[in-house]
């Protein structure tokens, strides 16, 4: 019994020894999962970046979630926000991250995974909404007024001196005395003569004179039209401001939005007269400067930005419309896009997702 117990040890000796040396052979030779790249581009409140260089944000602190579940190692690569969807279309990049709204056109280049977050566009107005004698007041004096005014002098001055010079000598009664008195006769002719007054007091005798005048005449009736429109645009804009509502409202003004964007699309497809931005703040200043009447944009990101940037005399219209969603996109035909869309799943209908919602967008109903 002794020598089978010693002959079945000396047997099994190799396999006991060569096992663990086996396993970390195993273990070496196992290739490690590489880095993923992940796209991003500022996008405030969903990619923030900090003044230390760390992002943050609602993408990213979900992101973050998702690659520990998945035990993934990542870099952040920042580019411009137009690169970020060719970047994982290319192969350049694994994910890219951030406020990407999901769209059949862009279905069509990569893949996207389960949406994140629910929203829309929304409109943001200027606060001033009173179309009192105080905005009134106050556009009269604005530039656009009085360089429609100083134009409109500056013609009338150059048409009464060109009647001047024929009728200083031959028409002195009206016309003469020194320049400085000439000229001020010339320019009240001009004047009572391109408002059809024509109060009679003063007429050219010479032919050069009464060719000017008839031309004048004529002339005058478009330079009223345009003067009145000018002055009518400088003194209704803010009316136009406050009469924007809603969507329905849009086709009437001119918005700003920012290129490259599915807001952009959504104008240029119903024909809105938009003027696209390099980025939400420069499109805010130029609502709050009157160049545009109102700015159309997702909506968390509007209210994100007026919340932050102290100052900003604008605001949010309550609803939203084109509903849209944002997920994370990865190359077409990936292989995290399901390992991705089931961890986003387990995360988003946890218990600490609406308290990292309320973390960066206050106590917004969702």
């Amino acid at each position: 019994m002794k020598k089978w117990t010693a002959m079945m040890l000396l047997c099994l000796a190799p396999l006991l020894w060569s096992a663990p040396g086996d396993a970390a052979a195993q273990a070496q030779q196992a290739p490690a999962q590489p880095t993923l790249r992940v796209a991003i581009s500022e996008v405030p409140p969903f990619v923030i970046r900090e003044a230390d260089g760390r992002w943050r944000g609602i993408s990213i602190d979900l992101w973050t979630q998702i690659a520990e579940e998945l035990g993934r190692e990542f870099e952040l690569v920042p580019m411009a926000f137009k690169d970020v969807l060719p970047s994982v279309e290319t192969g350049k990049a694994d994910v890219a991250v951030g406020a990407i709204t999901m769209t059949a056109e862009r279905e069509e280049r990569v893949d996207f995974t389960h949406p994140f977050y629910q929203t829309g566009l929304a409109i943001a107005v200027p606060l001033e909404s009173d179309g009192g004698w105080m905005a009134v007041v106050r556009r009269l004096f604005s530039w656009q007024f009085a360089s429609a005014v100083l134009g409109l002098a500056a013609l009338l001055l150059g048409v009464g001196a060109l009647l001047w010079m024929f009728e200083r000598h031959r028409n002195k009664e009206q016309f003469g005395g020194k320049p400085v008195q000439g000229l001020g006769q010339s320019f009240w002719w001009a004047a009572v003569t391109m408002t059809t007054v024509g109060y009679g007091d003063k007429a050219p005798v010479t032919l050069g004179g009464r060719l000017i005048a008839i031309v004048w005449m004529f002339a005058a009736l478009i330079m009223v039209s345009g003067f009145t429109a000018a002055v009518t645009s400088a003194l209704t804009v803010g009316s136009l401001q406050s009469a924007i509502s809603g969507p329905q409202d849009l086709r009437r003004a001119h918005v700003a939005t920012v290129a490259g964007t599915t807001s952009a699309r959504y104008l240029d497809d119903e024909r809105i007269r938009a003027t696209a931005y390099p980025d939400v703040p420069t499109a805010m200043r130029a609502v709050q400067n009157g160049d545009v009447d109102a700015i159309v944009y997702d909506q968390p990101i509007l209210q994100y930005r007026i919340a932050e940037l102290s100052g900003t005399a604008l605001r949010v219209l309550p609803g939203t419309f084109d509903n849209q969603a944002y997920a994370f996109a990865v190359g077409a035909g990936s292989e995290l896009r399901e390992p991705v869309s089931q961890a986003t799943l387990r995360i988003v209908n946890g218990s600490n997702w609406p308290d990292l919602k309320r973390k960066y967008l206050g106590p917004v109903p969702r």
